[in-house]
């Protein structure tokens, strides 16, 4: 379906640019291309984009760079991050300062174009969500927000946590790691409580610009600063009757945490530049994988509005913590993959399985949502193979190198010193892969091996990628 959305890539390989550009352009988007920062920053002085693919390493800067400046200058401008699976845990970082998505070179159209469409949905989409509906009860499958329930002993406190606090008005803090599932266990405790009929709010506080923030949750009046054309409702009033849930709460600035404190203590919020209090009955539910305490004596976090809400916590913990539930979470996404795109893939061989049960996730559901639907989409038979999956996967548990990048480390096996020199050439050609977007020409003469060589040494170490 053709569409006049604007689509800016961002990206220093000029034949991954010139790809994308025909590929969007096929479909319908109108594109621009840079190799640069500097060139980007040029072009969005005269367009506007509603959607922003940016390569995470750049010639003259990085993708969290690039964030914030794309967040000054047009926030409304979804933005999907270009990454390597050695640097998921970066992507996952961007994703909390406000990057709507992340996708893992090599580039696959299918995936590519179903992130497209996702990112531009969310960005034309209203901030409220009704859950006057049981569907997402009477549907897991069909629900992509659906909370999936695990089996293991963590799982089972954290739902009787949620049980126990839903049919209260007590405002809940969720802390956890970035992609442990915040947002679902806040829609959890919504659909179950009193205000289930009434809307459902998500404003991410770390996307939010700072000068923007009071206005995205209390309002304004018109002409109460440039560019306030109209009179606008904020999320309070928004989600008037329900729920508001606050992602990364500890990004607010200190003027709007007071305000925060004001509404949560008085019930009544003032839209900026109005004079008239207006009443609000709303639930906040607030999130954050920060250590608000740790921000409480560095002076970045009042401690009243901590007590407020925080009258109940509850703590997720990172799934390579919750072994016992990848399986069940794996499979989830499975589904929801073959929805999406028409697959009917029923799950994974053994290998394949056994791979993922001993990945260590450092971006926790959403990189094991990514990485399934990814395999989903390569894969030609009834189950998942571990050709599939990822080399990152393949490669075994990572340890985290202090610049947060995953990468193995060579120990000495039965095989002795033998065994160690497999191991860093194995690490050496996963690393050389990455680094040139899994193009196997560039990686066999950057390693001065011919191609041959390449696959023998691949098919030896098991890395069909």
């Amino acid at each position: 379906m053709a569409t006049s959305a604007h689509i800016l890539v961002l990206d220093d390989d000029q034949d991954i640019c010139n790809l994308l550009s025909r590929f969007l352009t096929k479909n319908g988007y109108q594109v621009r291309t840079a190799g640069r920062g500097a060139a980007a920053k040029e072009i969005m002085e005269s367009q506007r984009f509603d959607l922003i693919l940016c390569d995470h390493r750049l010639p003259d800067t990085d993708g969290l760079k690039m964030m914030q400046h794309i967040r000054s200058v047009s926030p409304g401008t979804q933005v999907i991050i270009i990454t390597g699976y050695s640097e998921v845990r970066l992507a996952v970082e961007l994703m909390r300062k406000g990057a709507f998505d992340y996708i893992a070179k090599p580039l696959y159209p299918d995936e590519l174009l179903m992130r497209v469409q996702d990112a531009l949905a969310a960005k034309d989409a209203p901030t409220q969500t009704t859950t006057s509906s049981p569907k997402s009860n009477s549907s897991k499958s069909a629900n992509s927000n659906t909370y999936v329930e695990g089996t293991g002993p963590t799982s089972k406190n954290i739902a009787k946590h949620i049980a126990l606090v839903a049919p209260t008005d007590m405002s809940v803090l969720i802390t956890g790691e970035t992609g442990t599932g915040k947002e679902y266990v806040a829609k959890r405790i919504h659909e179950i409580s009193k205000r289930a009929n009434g809307p459902f709010v998500a404003v991410d506080c770390g996307a939010l610009p700072k000068e923007l923030a009071g206005s995205e949750l209390f309002g304004h009046t018109k002409g109460a600063f440039t560019g306030a054309v109209g009179d606008k409702e904020g999320s309070f009033e928004q989600a008037q009757g329900g729920t508001l849930f606050l992602d990364e709460v500890g990004n607010l600035t200190y003027e709007n945490q007071i305000k925060l404190l004001r509404v949560l203590q008085e019930r009544k919020i003032k839209r900026i530049g109005g004079t008239k209090d207006i009443d609000v009955d709303v639930r906040v539910i607030a999130a954050t994988n920060e250590d608000l305490r740790k921000n409480l004596t560095e002076g970045k976090f009042r401690e009243d509005l901590l007590h407020r809400i925080n009258e109940f916590s509850i703590h997720l913990l990172p799934i390579r913590e919750r072994k016992e539930d990848i399986e069940l979470f794996a499979q989830h996404f499975v589904t929801l993959a073959n929805e999406r795109l028409g697959r009917s893939v029923k799950g994974f061989d053994p290998v394949a399985l056994k791979h993922v049960m001993e990945h260590d996730w450092t971006g926790n559901l959403r990189e094991l949502g990514n990485v399934v639907r990814r395999a989903v989409l390569l894969s030609t038979a009834d189950l998942i193979t571990a050709e599939c999956l990822p080399a990152t996967v393949l490669s075994g548990p990572a340890a985290t190198s202090t610049n947060g990048r995953s990468v193995n480390h060579a120990a000495p096996t039965d095989d002795g010193l033998r065994g160690v020199a497999q191991q860093a050439e194995r690490d050496a050609i996963l690393s050389a892969l990455e680094r040139n977007g899994f193009n196997k020409s560039k990686t066999a003469e950057q390693l001065n091996i011919d191609r041959k060589t390449l696959y023998n040494k691949l098919r030896s170490f098991g890395l069909e990628v």
